[in-house]
């Protein structure tokens, strides 16, 4: 494997504690998540202790309120702590993006008995999170879910199977959306689900092209009893929940898909570096170059990309548009990058002896989690066009 280690990201970081925090983030990359990632990755092995290393060292809560346990950091900090995250192994990166997704409803939408009691677990406490918003049968069509809970005196009772669900039988903690009401989305209500609830349990993990380590699964829900008060929001605003949650996760995905991509990069350039044929570095080769300066200015352009679009929701401005262009360009791009990186390394890119390979086979759930890449071209359609005619 290449001895040349990659050169840190240079970052526009806004304040003196984001750039300590990236320091923090830079070594617990280096030295607890990335020496471990092929073996792990290879066995299916999710590492639920460097989650809970994350929480106490105060990552899994960045983007919230530290009132609550949460970092007080703006997203254009949160992000890039995730691309060095996804970076080391994409796991990770995606795990830490799901975890904060799972912890928006309550954050933007609890009360504040509800934040208080069940947030600073959420976000500090060493408790794991997942999102239940897809099922077997309405995956872009969200709004045709068909998981319901009916009411009981001060009790819900949820029925239904969500599906592709992350950390799935692993969380201890689900932010269910779950139809209450009529048909359609404004039918749709959200509820936070404890992961030892009765009557939840999860299926085995999907067997997956990449991303072995991080569990999959569909999560059943057997007449699951939660009281109203873990309901979040009102009655039939868990659609709007969702789309707004998954605006804010969007942008993580991006990020993430960035640091996977900045990886294989680092691969192929020290590769490339060493490897001799005709009497010098393949780096010599003009191909081999300009293939290289392509992925970097691919890479380049999705970081500015995904760092516009969490400018403009730290200061309070749509970016819903912005956000489906990122998730769109930077999944996309990580795998243009890591098909090229594979390419470069030849022969050996196809051994699993290296990682370009793995980075390939991850970088393509990307373009599909969150919202697949054709879902994001109608959403940025719409933005420029109005929505479609019926």
């Amino acid at each position: 494997m290449p001895d040349r280690a990659p050169q840190p990201v240079d970052r526009q970081l806004p304040t003196d504690e984001a750039r300590d925090l990236m320091s923090l983030v830079r070594d617990i990359a280096q030295r607890e998540i990335a020496p471990k990632a092929a073996e792990e990755e290879e066995a299916g092995r999710f590492p639920r202790e460097v989650f809970t290393l994350l929480s106490e060292s105060g990552l899994l809560g960045l983007p919230y309120d530290s009132e609550y346990g949460g970092g007080d950091q703006p997203y254009e900090v949160y992000l890039q702590v995730l691309e060095e995250l996804a970076a080391a192994r994409l796991t990770v990166g995606l795990g830490a993006s799901v975890h904060t997704l799972a912890s928006y409803g309550l954050a933007a939408y609890g009360t504040k008995q509800q934040q208080v009691e069940h947030l600073p677990a959420m976000l500090g406490g060493g408790l794991l999170g997942a999102y239940c918003l897809s099922e077997p049968s309405s995956g872009s069509d969200a709004a045709s879910l068909r998981t319901r809970a009916v009411r009981d005196g001060d009790e819900w009772v949820i029925t239904g199977t969500k599906a592709w669900i992350t950390h799935g039988g692993t969380a201890d903690f689900y932010t269910v959306m779950a139809r209450t009401g009529e048909d359609g989305h404004r039918g749709i209500t959200a509820f936070l689900v404890p992961g030892d609830a009765e009557g939840l349990s999860a299926a085995a993990p999907e067997k997956k092209m990449g991303l072995k380590g991080s569990p999959t699964a569909q999560v059943h829900f057997d007449g699951v009893r939660v009281r109203d008060d873990r309901r979040l929001g009102e009655e039939g605003q868990g659609f709007t929940i969702a789309l707004s949650a998954l605006d804010s996760g969007r942008l993580g995905i991006a990020a993430c898909a960035i640091g996977l991509a900045q990886a294989a990069l680092d691969e192929a350039a020290a590769y490339a570096t060493e490897r001799r044929q005709f009497n010098r570095p393949i780096a010599d080769f003009q191909g081999l170059r300009f293939m290289l300066a392509d992925m970097a200015t691919r890479i380049e352009a999705g970081r500015a990309l995904y760092l516009a679009a969490a400018r403009l929701r730290d200061a309070g401005r749509p970016f819903s548009k912005q956000a489906a262009m990122a998730k769109l360009h930077c999944t996309d791009t990580a795998m243009q990058v890591t098909t090229d990186a594979v390419q470069i390394l030849g022969g050996y890119g196809y051994t699993a002896d290296f990682p370009a390979e793995r980075y390939m086979r991850e970088a393509k759930v990307l373009q599909i989690v969150e919202g697949t890449n054709q879902i994001q071209r109608m959403v940025i359609a719409r933005h420029l066009v109005g929505p479609e005619t019926r």
